[in-house]
Formats: structure tokens, sequence, C-alpha cells
């Protein structure tokens, strides 16, 4: 099986193991669950999802607990996106390729939308505790709960988002604001979803570390790669307008130090996004019995840097 075929695969996984946790839609708030089905069932790479299950496959996880933060992950990433979108913040009226969800359903509904998104991401999470009654599980995902609390909050993606808000309200920006909007705003719960992964897996507090970081290179690349087919990218491929990025006057990589050098970026820190990855195959999964690997993990990160959507 191709590296098309494997992602197709691990893909249509992320997704059932998502509808799983989705609500019913019914009762008298029945509109606000159809929204937020709306907005997660609109397609998508699910990239945050598998990352985290192939990150708990690298250090030989086992079993389902990493399923709900599956689940929980994808919804935060979702309910951001439905924020974003708002007439208030990006007032974008489509997401991959179709009406966004305040252009669907109203600004106010949107907006319960994505606070009901992000309040059944962590019930669900928190299901985890259900899957397990050995103590090191347990206690594993209770680490794994603070790490989702902390990337998806003021500590990360909100934090990240409030920055960006402010430098574009005018002023000089320098590099490391950028840098800090991007490892908080984007890359955020992508090192969340590569630490929860290697946490439930049993995963040592340096390995953790580590990929932390390597996650963080990849989340600031993927902005930058973005960033960069909001500029060079069409409106056919990519399901969205493009240039809004200058429309709204928004920072980016790219309108600070151009195409060349950004593009440049994201290969630098691929590359050692890639080295960290492959520094495990030196060390013993928790059995002794074979070294930590995953070839679909390193090949996903390589895609990442020449993606067109």
């Amino acid at each position: 099986m191709n590296f098309k075929q494997q992602l197709e695969e691990k893909t249509r996984y992320a997704e059932d193991v998502l509808k799983k946790y989705l609500p019913q839609e019914k009762g008298f708030q029945k509109k606000v669950l159809e929204a937020m089905n709306y907005s997660v069932m609109a397609g998508g790479k699910r990239l945050r999802p598998i990352l985290m299950k192939e990150s708990f496959l690298l250090f030989g996880g086992e079993g389902e607990v990493v399923e709900p933060f599956m689940a929980a992950l994808e919804m935060i990433h979702n309910y951001s996106l439905v924020h974003d979108d708002l007439p208030a913040m990006d007032n974008d009226k489509y997401r991959r390729g179709r009406k966004s969800t305040w252009n669907e359903y109203g600004d106010g509904m949107a907006v319960l939308a994505g606070d009901g998104l992000l309040n059944l991401a962590f019930e669900s999470a928190a299901s985890a505790f259900e899957l397990t009654d050995d103590p090191k599980s347990l206690k594993r995902v209770a680490l794994a709960l603070k790490v989702l609390g902390k990337k998806a909050g003021i500590y990360g993606m909100i934090g990240g988002q409030a920055a960006d808000i402010e430098a574009e309200s005018g002023g000089s920006v320098s590099k490391e604001l950028l840098l800090f909007i991007h490892e908080n705003k984007t890359a955020a719960l992508i090192q969340a979803a590569m630490m929860i992964g290697a946490i439930l897996a049993g995963a040592g507090k340096e390995a953790v570390k580590a990929m932390e970081k390597a996650a963080c290179n990849i989340g600031i690349a993927f902005q930058i790669q973005d960033d960069i087919l909001d500029v060079t990218g069409s409106e056919e491929v990519l399901g969205k307008p493009i240039g809004s990025d200058e429309k709204n006057h928004k920072l980016t990589y790219v309108s600070l130090y151009g195409l060349k050098e950004a593009k440049k970026e994201v290969e630098n820190l691929s590359k050692e996004a890639l080295f960290i990855l492959r520094s495990f195959e030196n060390q013993n999964d928790l059995s002794g019995n074979k070294p930590y690997k995953n070839p679909f993990l390193e090949e996903l990160v390589t895609e990442l840097i020449s993606r067109e959507k």
C-alpha cells in the first residue's frame, strides 16, 4: 500500500472516530447541534487526529484510549475555524468550498456552535478515563487532558489568536512576535496532537519534550506554507478565497520576508522535525524489543512541505 492509500485509509479511520463522538441532532437545541456537525463534517485533512494516532503508534501505543482525544482535538480545531471565519474575525464567507458556519447559520448560532464544540471536546476527552482502570494509564489520561487544555487555551492557541488580532491593529511587528503567533495559533494544536499521542503510549518526559519541539517546527512550517498558498494558490484548489491575508492586512511570514525566504524556512523547519522523529530509532520501545520508528509519520511530515491545499 502506497502513502496516498495509507493516508486515505487513516483519514477515513479518523473520520469514523470523530463521528462516534458527535451529537445527535435532536431536542430544542437541535439547530446548534446541526451547526456543530455542519462545521466538523465540512471536510478537511484530519491532520491533527492522524498525527496523534501516529505518535501514539510511534511509541508502541495500543488500545482505544487515544480515540477520545483524537475526536476532541478535531472538535477544538474546527471550533477555532468557526470563530476565525466570523465577521468580527477574518470575515470569511466560505470554508472548504462551501458556506462558512456563520454564513449558513448566522453569527449568533456560529458562536454557540464553536462554544458547543469546545465543551464537547473536553467531555469526549474525559471519557478516556472509562477505557482503562490501570493506575499508570489513568495518570497518562490526566496528563493528556492537562496538555489539551493548555495548548488550546490562553497559553496556546487562544493566546496566539489574541496576539494576532493585536498585531493587525498596527504598530511595528518583530520576527519574535510573528513566531509567537505561529507557535501558538497554529503549532499549539499540532503539539497537543503529538505530545498526547506520546503521553498516552507511555513515552518518557524527554521524549514528550522532543515531540513538542518537533511538532512546533511542523506547526510553524504548516502555517508558513498556508501563508504561501494564500499568495500562490487558487481558490478552486484551496476551497476558499485567496488573497484574504493581504485583504485583511494580515501579518504573515510572506509579507515580512517574501516568498523565497518563506519557502526556505518551511524546508529548514521540516528537516529539523524529521531529524527529531528519526532520532527515536536509536531507542527501544517499552518492551525493549524494537526501536521507535514510524515511516508513515515521517512521510506525512515530508508531504506537508509541498502540499498545495
